[in-house]
C-alpha cells in the first residue's frame, strides 16, 4: 500500500524536499495580521544625558486619541522592509529628514492576541532641534530622561482573554461539544507614571522589553 500510494502521489520526495528548502519561514496567516513598526528614539541631550521621546497622539485621530506611544505605524507596499517602514514613519511624524535619523537595530517582534504584529526599532535622533511634529497625528512630544525610566517599577494587571464561538459554530465536529475546554490566555498590562503622565498598552510593554535589555 505505500508504494502504491507513492506511485500515485502526484509529488515525488524531491519535489517536496525542494519546496521545502525553497520556503522563507516568516509568520503563518501573517496578511490577517496589522503588522506595524515603531521606534523607540533616544536623545543626548548638551549635558550627555540620554531621554526616549515619546508622542502624544491627536485628539482627532480616531485610534487611541490622546494617547502616549513611540512614532510608527502600518507597513505601506512601498516599504522595502519593516526598518524602512520604522523610518519613514519616525519622519513622517516628527517632521524629520530621513538622514536625522540613526536606527541602531531591531527588538523582539511583539505579536498580540488583537492579530498585530508590531516591529519594533531603537535609533537616535541627531537633530533634535529639527523635530516639527505633525499635528494631524501628534499633538505634542515630551522627553523622560533614560535614567528616570530605569528607576521606575511598572504598575502590573492581567486581562483574561476567553474563546467565544459563535453560535453557528459546529460543536457537534469536536470533543465536548459545547463543553469544550477552551484555552484561557493571560496577556499583560503595564503601567509606568512619569509626571503625571500615564505610559501603557504595547508602548508600555516595549518601554519595558528595552529597559530590560539595558
Amino acid at each position: 500500500m505505500p508504494d502504491l500510494y507513492y506511485e500515485n502521489c502526484p509529488y515525488k520526495i524531491e519535489d517536496i524536499k525542494a519546496k521545502v528548502q525553497q520556503h522563507k519561514s516568516g509568520l503563518l496567516d501573517a496578511r490577517l495580521y496589522a503588522q506595524s513598526a515603531v521606534l523607540i528614539p533616544i536623545l543626548k541631550g548638551d549635558d550627555g544625558l540620554l531621554s526616549l521621546l515619546f508622542e502624544v497622539r491627536s485628539r482627532n485621530l480616531k485610534a487611541q486619541p490622546g494617547e502616549i506611544c513611540f512614532p510608527g505605524g502600518r507597513l505601506q507596499p512601498g516599504d522595502n522592509s519593516v526598518k524602512e517602514a520604522a523610518l519613514r514613519e519616525t519622519c513622517e511624524e516628527l517632521g524629520l529628514k530621513p538622514d536625522a535619523v540613526e536606527i541602531w537595530g531591531g527588538l523582539d517582534i511583539l505579536v498580540t492576541p488583537f492579530q498585530q504584529v508590531i516591529y519594533p526599532f531603537v535609533g537616535l535622533l541627531l537633530e533634535p532641534q529639527s523635530i516639527r511634529p505633525n499635528p494631524l497625528e501628534v499633538e505634542e512630544v515630551f522627553t523622560a530622561p533614560l535614567d528616570r525610566l530605569l528607576s521606575l517599577t511598572p504598575e502590573y494587571h492581567e486581562i483574561t482573554l476567553q474563546v467565544q464561538p459563535p453560535e453557528d459554530f459546529p460543536f457537534h465536529k469536536i470533543p465536548h461539544g459545547r463543553q469544550y475546554p477552551w484555552r484561557r490566555a493571560i496577556w499583560p498590562e503595564l503601567f509606568y507614571e512619569f509626571e503625571g503622565r500615564i505610559i501603557w498598552g504595547l508602548t508600555a510593554r516595549l518601554l519595558q522589553h528595552f529597559l530590560a535589555i539595558l
